[in-house]
């Protein structure tokens, strides 16, 4: 397979990657399936609109992750603990599966940047350690306020006629989600900063913000979407959060390459297209590509129309 720049390649990112040339890829950013939509084993469209068809007309309260999840109720015994523990496992080492291939083929000093659910980004980061990646954050991306999840504890008991419900007002099992992590690996230097920069053309991140201040670890307000960002995907990211996320992790030289391994609808494609860097992405699911592709041509020609907004 020869390795082509600004392109979209169609299949499992494990096998393409192996196909991919060492030590080319400058930084990553991606948003795999995260674990409780990885409970089946089947992440594809058909499968992801088998699941959010069943949750359409019922009410849940989380209407973004696919039915089926693991996050549904259940007598909490041993045979359910001991499920949901298997399910890790077996997560964390699907990760390192494809971990183990991007560090093959990131340069040194190459930052990687996972998106996954705050349950289970310590799964995909054990995966990236595990393969050779060396931790250096976990980033917030804290997005509009979510709603609370779980048990509410008084309407169940109300639901029970239990008399004692009213003693139970505000006591639920989970809390309020307002936020996403994401892992930020590096692959080790070589010696130290400056000699990793001179060779690779990364290894620091650009920390200073426009107005002067110094960017945190928490990502905020980046979480506006346009009409332009609605596409059928349950997991879309917004444009402006992941354009910070490369213009932040990766400096601007024609040899670096982003790289996304599972695309989705695009999003980190676009994103490095619009600040001008050379990019590739995988997608497993054959009827996104067609969307990612479109995305990126109208993209292309949003710049070209209107090169002063960029």
């Amino acid at each position: 397979m020869k390795f082509e720049l600004n392109k979209v390649y169609s299949g499992d990112c494990i096998d393409v990657m192996k196909k991919f040339p060492e030590e080319s890829i400058a930084c990553c950013i991606t948003d795999p399936p995260y674990n409780y939509e990885f409970i089946g084993h089947k992440w594809s469209d058909s499968e992801v609109k088998r699941r959010t068809e069943r949750v359409q007309d019922s009410k849940t309260m989380v209407k973004n992750i696919p039915y089926g999840s693991g996050l549904a109720g259940g007598v909490r015994n041993a045979r359910w603990y001991e499920k949901n523990r298997n399910n890790d496992l077996e997560y964390m080492r699907w990760c390192q599966l494809w971990t183990d291939e991007l560090f093959r083929i990131c340069k040194a000093g190459a930052p990687v940047a996972v998106f996954n659910s705050n349950r289970s980004i310590a799964h995909v980061q054990i995966a990236l350690e595990n393969s050779g990646f060396y931790t250096r954050d976990v980033l917030v991306y804290r997005r509009n306020s979510g709603i609370p999840r779980g048990l509410n504890l008084e309407g169940k008991l109300e639901k029970m006629e239990n008399p004692d419900a009213e003693k139970w007002i505000g006591w639920h099992s989970a809390f309020r989600n307002e936020w996403e992590g994401i892992v930020l690996v590096q692959k080790p230097l070589e010696n130290n900063y400056w000699e990793t920069l001179q060779k690779t053309n990364v290894g620091v991140f650009k920390t200073v913000n426009q107005d002067g201040s110094f960017q945190s670890n928490i990502l905020e307000n980046l979480s506006k979407k346009d009409k332009s960002e609605k596409y059928s995907h349950c997991t879309v990211k917004p444009l402006t959060l992941i354009k910070k996320l490369v213009d932040t992790l990766c400096p601007l030289h024609e040899e670096n390459i982003i790289f996304d391994p599972f695309a989705g609808s695009g999003t980190t494609l676009v994103a490095a297209q619009e600040l001008g860097f050379n990019f590739v992405g995988v997608e497993i699911e054959e009827n996104y590509i067609p969307i990612i592709n479109e995305r990126l041509k109208s993209s292309k020609l949003h710049k070209e129309l209107n090169p002063s907004l960029f």
